[in-house]
């Protein structure tokens, strides 16, 4: 089986949409959608939300983790091991 071939640079696309938008605080939803909506790309959230992390501190960009939450089911990616498993009021 070939491994997937993706459309466009995903790493270049992340570039362009974070030196696009500055210095603006940015929702990583908002640019998970925008990498997907730019490549085609089936790479999962987690594994987008990396690569855009990676970038944007390489670039002093501020990024808001706001993939999950304690009540979504799905793990918050600003948050640290040890908390992981307790809700906050």
């Amino acid at each position: 089986m070939l491994p997937h071939v993706e459309s466009r640079d995903v790493a270049a696309s992340v570039d362009k949409l974070l030196a696009e938008r500055g210095s603006a605080l940015l929702s990583m939803k908002v640019l998970i959608a925008a990498v997907r909506e730019q490549t085609g790309t089936e790479r999962s959230d987690a594994d987008l939300a990396g690569l855009i992390t990676k970038k944007a501190a390489l670039l002093g960009v501020v990024v808001l983790s706001d993939l999950g939450g304690p009540d979504s089911g799905r793990p918050d990616l600003g948050r640290s091991p040890q908390d992981a498993g307790r809700k906050f009021s």
